[in-house]
């Protein structure tokens, strides 16, 4: 089956719309000890909880949003380690598993602005397109989404350089569901994906149209 696909907008994104709920805010402020964050009103939230970050020394800072975000995920040696190395380097986009690659992003930004610059700034790419075919098709996993753009990408992009394989063949890609960071289907023609710019830049974007097939992963 061939899709016809049309890029419709590439935009840089520093921060994930939504990402840290009102809910995250208040239990961060009570982290950083800051009294009585329930009393706080919604939309002076982040605000104070800035303030409240920047009281603490950027690593200690680090440590306790890794730990209120990963501590299931990543033990206590592991979380001290990453809160020194994020002053450093751009861990959302390093770290070895992909798989946290989100949520690092999303603490890196936080604590990014927080800190005025002192943590290294990372980006993410918002990819808006539309996918037009004759099958009466309207469904699809961020594997065959990634499989189906990759057509449209320059061969330098890491995506192709890393998985080729899964990209071109039947076997399974998994990893996808850590490149892709959050897909929507707006009205089953109109789609946009959200990723790293580690990922996805708009320099990889080769074509704003090409066709393109999907090879589908072996059940």
């Amino acid at each position: 089956m061939t899709y016809k696909i049309q890029i419709n907008t590439i935009e840089s994104l520093e921060e994930i719309p939504n990402y840290w709920s009102v809910d995250d805010y208040k239990k961060l402020l009570e982290l950083f000890n800051f009294p009585d964050s329930q009393s706080i009103k919604t939309e002076n939230l982040w605000g104070m909880l800035q303030m409240a970050i920047a009281d603490f020394e950027p690593a200690d800072a680090a440590k306790i949003v890794l730990e209120y975000k990963l501590s299931e995920q990543l033990n206590a040696g592991q979380i001290d380690q990453l809160s020194h190395e994020m002053l450093l380097d751009k861990i959302s986009e390093e770290y070895p598993d992909i798989s946290l690659h989100y949520t690092l992003f999303n603490i890196n930004q936080m604590l990014y602005k927080a800190f005025n610059g002192t943590f290294p700034n990372a980006k993410a790419t918002l990819l808006k397109f539309s996918i037009s075919t004759t099958e009466n098709r309207t469904e699809f996993t961020k594997g065959q989404i990634l499989k189906i753009l990759y057509k449209g990408l320059s061969p330098r992009n890491i995506i192709i350089r890393l998985f080729e394989e899964q990209l071109t063949t039947t076997i399974d890609f998994p990893d996808a569901e850590s490149i892709i960071w959050e897909l929507k289907n707006e009205d089953n023609t109109n789609f946009q994906l959200i990723t790293s710019e580690y990922w996805l830049s708009r320099e990889d974007v080769a074509y704003d149209e090409f066709e393109s097939s999907l090879i589908e992963e072996l059940k």
